[in-house]
């Protein structure tokens, strides 16, 4: 499986594995060999992992924990605090670790480790003031994104999926009375 990285940053990608939420949900890591795809396709990891189902089941709970942190921040409420706790709790175990080698560096880690990395990234998001959050555009998507477009004018999660559809939609709407 492809996965899409259009966020802005890993734990919100993250957060976006679960599509269309309000009315028909997507899961995207439905076996743990997808939660292995994702850590190296986002490049958290640049040697693949092995995910039990435990793992799985893990990321999951992280995944919904730093969802319902990041749309508490997008209505300007505080986080449930059992998402807070998750992500705490997983964020205070190891992260993946850099290593230098001859040809570069190359990120290793464990699953766990992973989502340690993740974790810490979505208290980053969550917690700073200085970065434009906002939920795509589009009324059936669900996925959060950074906006660090100029003057934060950016309304789609991405142009491929959303973008397209919307002003494709629009354009239909202006030329079907014509």
């Amino acid at each position: 499986m492809t996965h899409v990285f259009v966020s802005g940053e890993a734990a919100l990608d993250f957060a976006g594995t679960l599509k269309w939420r309000r009315d028909a949900p997507e899961e995207l890591l439905v076996v743990a060999a997808d939660l292995d795809d994702w850590a190296l396709q986002s490049g958290i990891v640049s040697a693949p992992i092995t995910s039990s189902t435990a793992d799985l089941l893990e990321a999951r709970e992280l995944r919904e924990a730093i969802y319902a942190a990041i749309t508490a921040r997008l209505s300007a409420t505080a986080p449930p605090e059992e998402a807070v706790a998750t992500v705490n709790r997983f964020a205070a175990t190891p992260s993946v670790r850099p290593v230098l080698r001859a040809e570069g560096v190359e990120h290793l880690g464990s699953p766990r480790e992973v989502l340690s990395a993740l974790a810490r990234n979505a208290v980053e998001v969550v917690a700073d003031p200085a970065l434009v959050v906002k939920e795509c555009g589009r009324d059936r998507c669900t996925r959060v994104f950074v906006d660090r477009s100029r003057g934060s004018r950016r309304a789609w999660c991405g142009m491929e999926e959303c973008g397209n559809r919307v002003k494709a939609a629009a354009y239909r709407r202006r030329h079907s009375t014509v």
